[in-house]
Parts: structure tokens; sequence; C-alpha cells
């Protein structure tokens, strides 16, 4: 099955109150076309880990192995897989080029395990210009940084 996802992540501060959003679309074997929205917010957490969890989370609701193509407008993320960063930073330890730890293993960890069962496509989007699936996401990160259904980031070190 082909799925193709859009994600984005917020937070209100950095740190802040954040959230992510996911709209997952896909066409079932009968031709009928389906949409899925996802979001979540938290009490504490940075945009970068938000940007992370929309992705980690559209890519924990598929059931099945899938051909995925999910676009972002997070170079951090999109930019990782694209120019091979995770790879690099696995062979190093969890160390940048730097030499200095990787910010959010937990969540890149996490990530990785998730893409795993898939065939993943990475596409960086322009934020914030009237690409409609990309505006929809950034809605609902908003909506659920600024809503009441905040959890505990429990990653988050800062």
């Amino acid at each position: 099955m082909r799925v193709v996802i859009y994600t984005d992540g917020s937070s209100r501060g950095n740190p802040g109150p954040g959230g992510y959003g996911a709209v997952l679309t896909y066409v079932d074997a009968s031709g009928a076309a389906h949409v899925r929205e996802l979001s979540q917010g938290y009490r504490r957490t940075t945009n970068n880990r938000m940007e992370l969890m929309g992705a980690i989370a559209a890519l924990e609701a598929l059931r099945l192995p899938c051909e995925v193509e999910l676009h972002s407008d997070s170079q951090y993320l999109v930019n990782a897989f694209n120019k091979h960063w995770t790879d690099a930073w696995q062979r190093r330890g969890w160390k940048n080029a730097s030499k200095q730890p990787v910010k959010n293993p937990d969540l890149w960890k996490r990530l990785l395990a998730a893409k795993e069962p898939h065939e993943v496509t990475w596409v960086w989007v322009k934020g914030h210009a009237g690409q409609e699936l990309n505006e929809r996401c950034d809605e609902l990160a908003c909506q659920a940084a600024d809503g009441g259904d905040l959890v505990d980031d429990e990653g988050f070190r800062g």
C-alpha cells in the first residue's frame, strides 16, 4: 500500500508547550480514498522534538509495511535521512560530526524503529507556503500545543 504523509511540529516557546500534527492519505484496495489526522500536545518540549514526533506518530500508526512518501517542512528531519546523518550518528555512537552528543536521541531511535518496516521517501516542503496538507498539519500541531489535553514529553531534558 502507498501512503502519503504530511507532518509538522510546533512549540510555544522553545522550550514550551508544543504539539505535532500529521495527515495520512491513502487509497485502499477497493479504490476508496482515506484521510487520517493525528495530533497530540505536550506540556514542555521543543519544536524539533515535535517535528520528530509527527513523523513517529504517523509511521507508528501504519499497521502493515507500506511505501511511504513523508512530507515535512523540517529540514532537520528530512536532511537527517536524505543526507544520511542518522547513519553517521549511529556509527559514531550517537555523536555528531563535532563529536558532541546528538540532540533527541530517544526520538531518533524511536523514529528509526518506526520507519524500519516501510520504504520511506523523505520530501521537504516549504512551510507556510500554501501547501494544503502542510497547512493542515500546522493547524493540528498548533491546536494541540494550545489545547487542554497536554501530556508530558517523557524524553525532554531541559
